[in-house]
């Protein structure tokens, strides 16, 4: 008899190293927020000053900057040329809130210089939405009915979502990259102790994207390895 995949031992065993490294790296980007929140930036600015300070360096006049709500929950829409910080970074004059606003305006920076891979992301964001919500009930029924067709036509779908996975961390870690060099060159570090916070936060940040590429590679796999042996199983 069969069971939906995401309740099995199996489907346990193929996403525990990802779930146990998933934890681990929280662990540190969670610890490392902590610790450089308490360290306030020599310039006195709190994100929203950062970002406005950045965006007139960079020209972007029309950019729309707004406060959320949660922690960490910062991201830049380049379909809005929306910045949105969460309030603890906006209102905060920490060096962890000025490293997170300079990556999202390293973002907003690639929108501007309509950087190649920020637009291939972005493009296949309602791909994968479709892909990853339209996989699962393919394999889902492919399994049930023992169509293996149907069954790898899902595994392919539900592809989309690692693909993208793998295409956002470079586009984060440029982005990154833009942040250090927008805070440098702009005066807004000042000491090592700084350079240092700067480099942690964006460091573990991008450590997330890499937990995420782990994550959904092995629920590939385990798609994968849960097609291909209904296939054997008919042989």
């Amino acid at each position: 008899m069969f069971f939906f995949p995401t309740f099995n031992l199996s489907y346990l065993l193929y996403m525990l190293p990802a779930i146990l490294l998933g934890l681990i790296i929280q662990i540190y980007v969670n610890s490392s927020y902590s610790r450089w929140s308490q360290v306030q930036n020599r310039a006195g600015l709190n994100g929203a000053q950062v970002a406005q300070k950045l965006a007139d360096r960079m020209g972007l006049y029309d950019l729309q900057l707004q406060g959320i709500s949660g922690q960490m929950t910062d991201h830049y829409d380049p379909r809005k040329n929306l910045l949105s910080l969460s309030r603890g970074n906006a209102q905060g004059t920490s060096v962890a809130a000025m490293a997170v606003t300079a990556h999202e305006m390293g973002h907003a920076q690639q929108d501007q210089e309509d950087y190649a891979l920020l637009r291939i992301r972005s493009a296949m964001v309602p791909v994968v939405n479709i892909g990853t919500k339209a996989g699962w009930i393919m394999i889902l029924l492919g399994l049930l009915l023992e169509y293996g067709n149907l069954a790898w036509l899902g595994v392919i779908a539900f592809s989309a979502g690692a693909i993208f996975s793998i295409a956002t961390l470079p586009v984060e870690l440029n982005a990154s990259k833009r942040a250090r060099q927008l805070l440098q060159t702009n005066g807004l570090i000042t000491t090592e102790e700084e350079k240092r916070g700067v480099n942690q936060i964006l460091n573990a940040a991008a450590l997330t994207y890499v937990a995420a590429i782990f994550t959904s590679l092995m629920q590939l796999l385990y798609f994968t390895s849960l097609v291909g042996g209904m296939n054997r199983r008919r042989r």
